[in-house]
């Protein structure tokens, strides 16, 4: 199921990379992310290259909602907390100017992305916890106010923390644009990075400085990115009939809503659970709310989209380990990857060219908390749990799937997962992550099989969609 942007916008073609290269910067990953951080390297005056394994924005940028804001969410009191008061300031100025970088470029290039400027929104059913938001997010310098009544909004709320000057976009559009001058492989999989050299099926690629910008670091060894963050899903669907509002909005607190507009369409996004967990989230409950709020309406599109989510809610921007002084990372943007793009771009351009950022330390990967350990554990004890499920027997046969189908199957003396075709023919998986070997689970909203401790998804017939896992889950 492609996204409205997908649907809407045919992205450029570019070739795989078939020769053997030298670059100042190898940039793994072509979405916002990487094209951003190659961008701003080439404007310093290095050459950067970006490998992308598929097509690019065909991940998360290609499935993003794309508002570009510096409200994340009810996050300034929780980032209070978690960064204190200085760290908290310098990484929400830091998003209020990415807001302002993206709108610079957009009108300096004259690029054509439908950027519209606009109020933002975060909704929420409890006046004190508002409240408590509004004055947070002053004391970190961004400029909200709080308004006692949403009526864009076709239910009741205590009112918005309501912060003027942001924006919305298609992304697609804007990363084709930022992405045209650049050196692009597309089809070009990095299988390995051995020290500067990264080794893909077409050709190396030697580098000073290598970025992944990948969604999620597909290295374990060093870094532990695996035990420092999870993946989450979220899912979108495109109405047609429902009224526009003019502001993009969130909901307060993880059950909370997404709506803003495009054209003629209302994006109406939430359902989200963590990657492997889909019988707690998925379309139905999107579907449920839009005929209730928005009879005669009608779903144009569905998507869905998957995000890191770090311990603090802070991405992690910097070097990727200490031992490898030449590897950089940008990851876990928490479901606001477009401003938290264009602050990693900017951040590792300064790092990988010598220039000092104070926001370095604020987003470093090596950074720590007791707070964020807590939750790091949590986060541990839930993949454990998704480790342990994969000893669970299952004891239905084959013939207990309908045509059109998947679930955990008993095969031959061997739990395994099956899909069946229309025509009757079975197709086995691998119920094995081989990431980790963690058990997969079937996510019957996207016909995939997803792992819960890490994130990793493939297809019914076990191919891979998103990593950390590099390889497929076929069986036999």
């Amino acid at each position: 199921m492609g996204s409205i942007w997908e649907k809407s916008w045919q992205m450029p073609r570019r070739g795989r990379l078939e020769k053997n290269i030298c670059a100042d910067a190898a940039v793994i990953g072509g979405g916002m992310a990487g094209v951003l951080t190659a961008r701003a390297l080439g404007r310093a005056g290095l050459r950067a290259v970006v490998l992308e394994a598929g097509r690019l924005g065909g991940g998360a940028t290609g499935h993003t909602t794309a508002k570009v804001t510096a409200q994340h969410g009810l996050f300034c009191a929780a980032l209070l907390r978690a960064a204190g008061p200085a760290d908290a300031r310098l990484y929400a100025r830091a998003n209020l100017a990415a807001v302002e970088d993206f709108r610079r470029m957009v009108r300096q290039e004259n690029i054509d992305c439908d950027w519209e400027d606009c109020a933002a929104a975060v909704y929420g059913g409890r006046r004190a916890v508002l409240e408590v938001e509004a004055a947070a997010a002053r004391r970190l310098g961004l400029p909200v106010t709080l308004t006692a009544s949403t009526p864009e909004l076709p239910f009741e709320t205590a009112g918005a923390v309501w912060l003027e000057g942001q924006a919305r976009f298609h992304p697609l559009k804007f990363l084709a644009a930022a992405a045209e001058p650049l050196e692009v492989y597309e089809h070009t999989p990095v299988r390995r990075v051995e020290g500067d050299t990264l080794l893909t099926p077409g050709g190396r690629v030697r580098a000073t400085a290598v970025v992944f910008a990948c969604h999620y670091p597909f290295v374990d060894f060093p870094g532990l990115y695996f035990a420092r963050m999870y993946q989450q899903r979220s899912y979108v669907v495109a109405l047609e009939g429902a009224p526009l509002p003019d502001a993009v909005y969130i909901g307060a607190g993880p059950e909370g809503l997404s709506l803003r507009r495009w054209q003629n369409y209302l994006l109406l996004g939430g359902g989200g659970h963590r990657t492997g967990e889909a019988d707690k989230g998925g379309y139905p409950p999107l579907l449920a709310q839009a005929e209730k709020w928005f009879p005669g309406s009608r779903p144009a599109a569905r998507w869905s989209a998957q995000d890191c989510m770090t311990p603090d809610g802070l991405p992690y921007v910097g070097r990727y380990a200490p031992s490898r002084p030449n590897w950089y990372v940008a990851t876990g943007f928490h479901k606001w990857g477009m401003t938290g793009s264009m602050l990693a771009a900017k951040l590792l351009a300064n790092m990988i060219c010598g220039r000092p950022d104070p926001l370095a330390a604020v987003v470093s990967p090596r950074r720590f908390s007791a707070a964020a350990l807590g939750r790091a554990l949590a986060q541990g004890g839930q993949a454990v749990k998704g480790l342990a499920r994969r000893f669970l027997p299952a004891g239905a046969g084959p013939d207990s799937l309908a045509s059109g189908s998947g679930g955990v199957i008993r095969l031959e003396g061997e739990t395994v997962g099956a899909w069946r075709e229309a025509d009757g023919r079975l197709c086995v998986v691998d119920l094995r992550c081989p990431h980790m070997g963690c058990r997969l689970e079937w996510n019957p909203h996207e016909r995939s099989w997803d792992c819960p401790c890490h994130g990793s998804r493939f297809d019914r017939y076990g191919r891979l969609l998103d990593g950390p896992a590099q390889k497929e889950a076929r069986y036999g």
